[in-house]
């Protein structure tokens, strides 16, 4: 039991790298299964680390052979991290304050919640659509939204477009360049590239609030 527990687990954590057996074992259940993971991984504070970029890579490649189709796919993809940035939203705005001001908070790093939340003040709005190619932040971005009482509807339309280009980006990379022969043969340096790729908004983001501090500092 342990060892099957163990094994699902894996499974959920690691859906990217495990897509062709869930394909192969659950057949059209997989859709539902992409659906819940996104969901969770832009719809829930404590689940960052769920796949993202590379899962959504990894489902257009497996599009682009028929092993699954690419309208539903696009659909249900679309939905899940609108409907999970909601979720995320409205639970920041009821209880948001009250985990933002506690120090230890042991179902996730208080320091990302920090950081997202000084990265919303800095850019606004925009934050949710940047945030989309930020793994990690995208989970936190929604959550903030909430805590800060951003207006929804207009949470709800920069959620929208940002959904509508991460999807789009990741899913039909995926299909249109996922089966080439030598991103396939070196699917995982690929994965990795994708997940690289995802973090350089982050990266530059960081630069640019550390040399503006150190300019700060030589000015005084």
């Amino acid at each position: 039991m342990a060892e099957l527990f163990t094994g699902f687990i894996d499974l959920f954590l690691n859906l990217d790298k495990h897509l062709g057996q869930v394909i192969g074992e659950y057949g059209t259940l997989t859709y539902l299964i992409l659906f819940v993971v996104i969901f969770c991984e832009t719809g829930l504070v404590v689940t960052p680390f769920l796949p993202g970029d590379s899962l959504l890579f990894a489902a257009g490649t497996f599009a682009a052979i028929g092993a699954l189709e690419l309208g539903t796919l696009l659909l249900l993809l679309y939905l899940a991290p609108i409907m999970g940035d909601s979720s995320n939203y409205w639970i920041g705005r009821f209880v948001g304050p009250k985990v933002f001001a506690r120090e230890n908070v042991k179902l996730f790093k208080k320091e990302y919640l920090d950081k997202t939340h000084a990265f919303y003040k800095k850019h606004g709005g925009k934050t949710i659509v940047i945030a989309r190619f930020m793994p990690i932040f995208r989970t936190f971005a929604p959550f903030v939204a909430g805590i800060g009482r951003m207006n929804y509807l207009r949470f709800l339309m920069f959620s929208i477009s940002g959904t509508l280009l991460w999807i789009s980006c990741f899913v039909l990379a995926g299909y249109f360049f996922g089966n080439i022969p030598v991103v396939k043969e070196h699917f995982t340096i690929a994965i990795m590239a994708i997940i690289v790729i995802s973090v350089i908004p982050g990266i530059v983001a960081f630069a640019k609030e550390k040399l503006a501090k150190r300019n700060a500092i030589a000015r005084d």
